[in-house]
């Protein structure tokens, strides 16, 4: 092969990797150290592969629960410190009303036996950011709270 061909197959390699590792978002691209509160209505839906996701309309005057702190959680497989988290919570600083949030994978989903969420349903989240807070307002939720039940998504069920 030569030289010419070698650097056009490498180049067209590398920028095909990059694809799925920018469209797909990992736990290391959002600020662990400040979980955020979303509750609204979800808007739209896309119960599917790689996660599913929710475009959640919050209220005008978003409230962060008293009870928070103290809500029960479930035992993960991963090691996630769920109390010290929730204590930790916040409201977003942003004045977006629409915001993207990204739920585990299906597997994950129907591991927790998750009923699925459809358009209208009231949803409330616990999850991050990315850290520069550009761009359009994404979410990745840590825990679901739909439908009396908590969801952690961050491994399965222990």
């Amino acid at each position: 092969m030569n030289l010419h061909r070698r650097d056009l197959l490498l180049t067209t390699l590398a920028a095909g990797a990059a694809v799925p590792a920018w469209a797909h978002h990992g736990w290391s691209s959002f600020d662990q150290n400040r979980p955020l509160y979303l509750e609204g209505r979800v808007a739209e839906v896309r119960w599917r592969n790689p996660h599913a996701e929710l475009l959640l309309e919050l209220p005008e005057k978003l409230v962060l629960p008293a009870d928070l702190p103290r809500r029960s959680l479930p035992a993960q497989q991963a090691g996630v410190d769920g109390p010290a988290l929730l204590a930790r919570t916040t409201l977003p600083r942003r004045a977006e009303r629409r915001w993207e949030v990204e739920l585990a994978p299906l597997f994950r989903l129907q591991q927790w036996q998750m009923k699925e969420i459809v358009q209208g349903d009231p949803v409330a989240v616990v999850g991050f950011t990315f850290a520069e807070e550009k761009g359009a307002p994404l979410l990745r939720a840590e825990y679901v709270f739909h439908d009396g039940r908590v969801v952690g998504l961050r491994s399965g069920p222990a």
